[in-house]
């Protein structure tokens, strides 16, 4: 087996889910669940729509911008997920035999998936110019808020060096209360 293939294989396993997790929470299932679930109500069409709010067309402008934001996250996330290779997982324990990653995507923040997940929404509600899409872009920056501080104790007791990264690095989006910590 090549190591290409050998790489993307652990790229996708032992992330040590298990269904007593899924009852208790032991790894942070129930934070991968609201994580998961928020992110596929923006499936869900734009309400109110804005020809309910007067609009007769969404201006063109605003929609692209949404779009263009919308990509661009989706690169981002591409970007942070080659870089955490093997030591990806959806879960916010760490996993075991991690590395940890302060280079690529993971210079400009300690959680560039969560940084780019957050830029999708913002794209999306953009371009649908939705409500309901600003109220899941709300609700997803507390729960990844949430799931990244747990992450980060996990990291702590693992990693030495994680202090003096966390000190230098802001979390998600330098500058936003919620969204950046360092101590």
């Amino acid at each position: 087996m090549s190591s290409k293939k050998k790489e993307l294989i652990g790229m996708f396993s032992g992330w040590g889910m298990s269904w007593g997790g899924w009852i208790d929470n032991r790894r942070g299932e129930w934070w991968l669940m609201a994580q998961l679930l928020l992110i596929t109500a923006h499936l869900l069409p734009p309400w109110p729509a804005p020809v309910d709010l007067g609009l007769n067309t969404w201006p063109l402008s605003i929609f692209m911008v949404g779009v263009l934001l919308l990509l661009g996250g989706l690169v981002m996330a591409a970007q942070a997920f080659a870089a955490l290779g093997s030591s990806l997982s959806p879960l916010p324990a760490a996993k075991k035999g991690n590395r940890l990653i302060c280079k690529g995507p993971y210079q400009r923040c300690r959680h560039p998936i969560y940084q780019a997940v957050l830029l999708c929404s913002l794209g999306v509600v953009l371009a649908l110019g939705s409500l309901l899409h600003l109220l899941l872009l709300l609700v997803l920056v507390a729960v990844l808020g949430g799931k990244a501080r747990r992450e980060e104790g996990s990291l702590l007791q693992l990693h030495p060096n994680y202090a003096a990264y966390r000190s230098l690095t802001p979390a998600i989006a330098a500058g936003l209360p919620w969204l950046d910590w360092r101590e």
